[in-house]
């Protein structure tokens, strides 16, 4: 320990006994693109002890612009393993754990309950929203990070102060905020609110919780083209649904299948309702005389003059070259099944 980690031993913010609290600590990691693989990267070097990177998707030639664990040796690897395998080879003191899941309301508290702080580096809202609900709810500090174009924002959500939902109220639709796939990313802006995130897990981690003059609610906001920072002072809403009243209706959802929109990439993601573990290679020999096939542990890729299909273990496929569920379905119960 005293050779890996003497630079952070000698801060007198951390020492030793920091030292033996990182490496006690453990950490999700919900979502592992740009924000998502500096956490992974940062938090690695730390020492923290259990890390859980957590991702849906897999490895794109243009997420290498700014996912920085990634390289083209990566492409078509489910971004959780190929995140994992690079911390490993940084830090083969601790333990990582990739899971290759969607977060939905269905399994986000048996992938969140229990871990001492949630990172955040998802690309929507309501996904957003889903581990707010899980952390306010088992009292797990997490923090809320977004970049988008040359700026971006990070706020502290802590047990009994100001939550997602007294910061936003009224949630945004589906669709209805900028991305990086429709406005851009400067990759410059992801580093840097990725660093800020992991900086306030780290301080939090060590128990730098109630020091209002160090670990705080408010919400950072950044832009390194303007060279612009503001602390926005954020209050506990009285009336807040999910902190307050305790109404975790992300959590309670009654829906089913779950299917979404990936914005900007004109694809359809279809998650089942009774997610079962399948066995991809059985599924690819069925398919080879209809297209082509590619086929891993983790994914198997199909594509003929109709469609594109990226088909996890799970269940869990992405329909591409549409943005309507109904072809979407069609499609999965052609090539897939029900």
């Amino acid at each position: 320990m005293q050779n890996r980690y003497a630079r952070q031993i000698i801060l007198q913010n951390i020492g030793e006994e920091g030292q033996e609290k990182l490496l006690a600590s453990s950490a999700a990691i919900v979502g592992c693109g740009a924000l998502g693989t500096v956490a992974a990267n940062n938090l690695a070097r730390a020492g923290i002890g259990k890390i859980y990177i957590i991702d849906r998707d897999f490895v794109e030639l243009n997420n290498l612009q700014r996912q920085m664990l990634f390289d083209e040796n990566d492409i078509g690897t489910p971004k959780a393993v190929a995140a994992a395998e690079k911390v490993k080879a940084i830090n083969s003191g601790i333990d990582v754990y990739p899971v290759i899941k969607d977060v939905n309301y269905t399994n986000v508290e048996d992938l969140l309950k229990g871990v001492d702080i949630v990172i955040d580096g998802t690309d929507n809202i309501q996904t957003r929203m889903l581990i707010n609900d899980v952390c306010v709810k088992h009292k797990i500090p997490w923090i809320y990070t977004g970049a988008i174009g040359t700026s971006g924002m990070s706020m502290n959500i802590i047990p009994e102060k100001a939550c997602l939902r007294c910061l936003y109220p009224g949630v945004p639709k589906a669709g209805s905020l900028p991305t990086c796939d429709t406005m851009g990313v400067l990759n410059t802006a992801t580093v840097i609110m990725g660093s800020i995130e992991t900086t306030e897990a780290i301080k939090i981690l060590l128990g730098y919780y109630d020091e209002i003059e160090s670990t705080h609610s408010n919400l950072l906001v950044y832009d390194i083209w303007k060279q612009s920072f503001d602390s926005i002072k954020v209050k506990k809403n009285e009336k807040c649904e999910c902190c307050v009243n305790e109404n975790f209706e992300f959590l309670e959802s009654d829906e089913q299948e779950i299917i979404t929109s990936l914005c900007g990439r004109n694809a359809i993601q279809i998650t089942p309702a009774d997610p079962k573990e399948l066995v991809l290679k059985n599924i690819g020999e069925k398919l080879e005389k209809l297209g082509t096939v590619k086929c891993s542990d983790f994914i198997m890729l199909f594509k003929n003059h109709e469609t594109e299909i990226s088909l996890f273990r799970d269940g869990r496929a992405i329909i591409k070259g549409t943005n309507d569920e109904m072809v979407a379905r069609t499609i999965y119960a052609r090539y897939i099944g029900t």
